[in-house]
């Protein structure tokens, strides 16, 4: 798939069909984020898989949209330590959100609204904390990406115009 194509069709889901992920998409999912640079290179985050719905369940206890985590196959804390900065987090977790784009999984990011929830459930070390949440699933009904253009794509979506966004000086 064309990568700017990947980007201008790309739409937060927030419900996803119950059907499990295959294990080397999630590991090229997770890989993604893995490789993604960071400040220095030094990586300083972790991703916790959320594998049981009960761990899911309770994730969304402590975010600002629960609705993403509750149904999702697949979800994804990652979590910042040392230096790790949230711009390094934002990276990564934008990288396996294409990624998964690639696989034809969908995906959304969530706000951690409560951070000693995490802290809990993820049993972090003490200067670590819960950057992000990332769920994941495939999509209930299909979305025929290539059918249209980036071009199209772009003009449907509901974003503020480039003009008001880009100052050139």
């Amino acid at each position: 798939m064309d990568t700017f194509l990947t980007i201008a069709s790309k739409r937060d889901t927030r419900s996803y069909a119950q059907q499990p992920l295959p294990e080397d998409a999630v590991e090229r999912i997770l890989e993604a984020g893995r490789v993604t640079g960071s400040a220095r290179n030094r990586q300083e985050w972790r991703f916790h898989v959320l594998e049981s719905s009960a761990a899911r369940e309770r994730a969304a206890e402590g975010v600002t949209r629960p609705s993403n985590l509750l149904g999702a196959p697949l979800a994804v804390v990652v979590t910042l330590y040392g230096n790790g900065g949230p711009f390094d987090a934002g990276r990564a977790a934008q990288a396996m959100m294409l990624a998964a784009a690639n696989e034809g999984i969908v995906s959304c990011p969530n706000s951690v609204a409560d951070q000693a929830l995490f802290e809990g459930l993820l049993e972090l070390e003490d200067d670590e904390q819960a950057a992000i949440v990332l769920s994941f699933g495939f999509p209930v009904k299909e979305r025929a990406v290539e059918s249209r253009t980036p071009e199209q794509w772009l003009a449907r979506a509901e974003r503020r115009p480039l003009e008001e966004l880009v100052r050139r000086v």
